[in-house]
Order: C-alpha cells, then structure tokens, then sequence
C-alpha cells in the first residue's frame, strides 16, 4: 500500500532573505531621506518668507513722513547743555527748525547735527536750528564730544516733545523720534518732517525748508 506524500512548500534560502531585509532597509531609509529633503525645503521656505517679512516692516516702520503743519508753534523755555536759558520766542523774526531726536546713544542722531553745523549753505542761510532731546546734560555731553557738535541742545522733560507730537516716531515709544519742525519767523509751524531711519541729508533738510518760507 502506498502512502501519501506530504508536501511542505520548500523554505526560503537564508541569502533571498538577506536580500529582501536590505531592499526595505534602503526603502525605509530613501523614505526617511526624502521626508528630511520635503522638510528642509518647507523650513527654508518659510524662513525666507519671514526673512522678508521682517525686511518689508523694517522698510515699513523707517519710511519718511512729511507734511505741512498749522497753527501758531507751541512757546517753551528750555535749559541748554551750555546751562543757559532758551526760549523758541527769542527768535522771533527768524525761521527756526526744532530737531527733535532720541539723544544720548543715538550716533546718527548726534552726527546729523554735527553735519547741519558743517555745512556752509545751512550756516549762511540765518536759518535756526535747535536741537531737542529728552536727556540730562551729563547724558548727551559726551555724544556732543565726540562728534565734535558745538550747538547747546535743549534738555527736555518729555513736554515740548508732546506739544510738537513727535514721541514715539522712531525706535522708541517713550522717546521722540527723529524729526524736524519749521516755524516761521512769525512763530507759526509751516512743516513737519519725520524720519526713522535717523538721517535726513542737509541739503534735502535746507531745500525742504527753503521751498516754505
């Protein structure tokens, strides 16, 4: 009598099985790498769009504004860096622009000052600038030093800055920005200018004031 035979499937060679652990070890890791290359590209992306971003509102907030400004100029009385007494109606009868800016700290504000000073055109022109920040003497002295500045800043308290409205324009919200004020030799504001990005040409200063008076 014959007896049936058994059939077992034959068992996998160990070498196929070697080989078919390696192909899903590279498969898994060519995913994993491709996730990290998608990743990499998404982070750079967005990076790049913040990088933008960031550049766009800087551009932004350092944009200029200037305009035409009414209405008689708010009188103040001020002690210099020289510890004088200054008084914006001892001028009368002379344009005059007011200079507000951040003061102690600022270098391009003390440098635009000294460059105002430098220039023949400004000095020529009888045209009085008054420099305004809200500092103490010894503060904003050693600025004026080394930038070589000879004109008396005023020292301000935080009030002419707020009755000509210019806290807040530049970097600092406690702080008036960098701006100027025309008054005319009547005592009557013409212009007001204001400029974040801290520098305002001298000849561009003098011109914009020449065209409104």
């Amino acid at each position: 009598m014959t007896m049936p035979t058994s059939h077992h499937p034959p068992s996998q060679h160990p070498t196929t099985g070697r080989r078919q652990q390696l192909h899903e070890q590279r498969a898994r890791a060519a995913a994993t790498q491709t996730r990290r290359r998608r990743l990499f590209r998404a982070g750079t992306v967005l990076a790049a769009l913040l990088i933008a971003g960031v550049v766009a509102f800087g551009l932004w907030s350092a944009r200029p504004t200037s305009g035409s400004a009414s209405g008689r100029a708010p009188d103040f009385t001020l002690t210099t860096t020289a510890g004088t007494k200054v008084s914006l109606s001892d001028f009368r009868g002379k344009p005059v622009v007011l200079y507000f800016n951040e003061g102690a700290g600022c270098a391009s504000c003390t440098q635009q000052m000294a460059l105002i000073e430098q220039d023949p055109e400004f000095a020529a022109s009888g045209i009085v600038v008054l420099p305004i920040v809200m500092n103490t003497a010894a503060e904003i002295q050693p600025d004026l030093a080394r930038f070589g500045v000879s004109t008396p800043y005023l020292l301000d308290d935080g009030t002419v800055s707020k009755a000509y409205n210019t806290i807040g324009k530049g970097m600092h919200a406690g702080l008036p920005g960098h701006g100027f004020v025309l008054i005319d030799a009547d005592g009557n504001q013409l212009w007001q200018g204001d400029y974040p990005s801290m520098y305002l040409a001298p000849a561009d200063l003098l011109r914009e004031v020449r065209s409104r008076i």
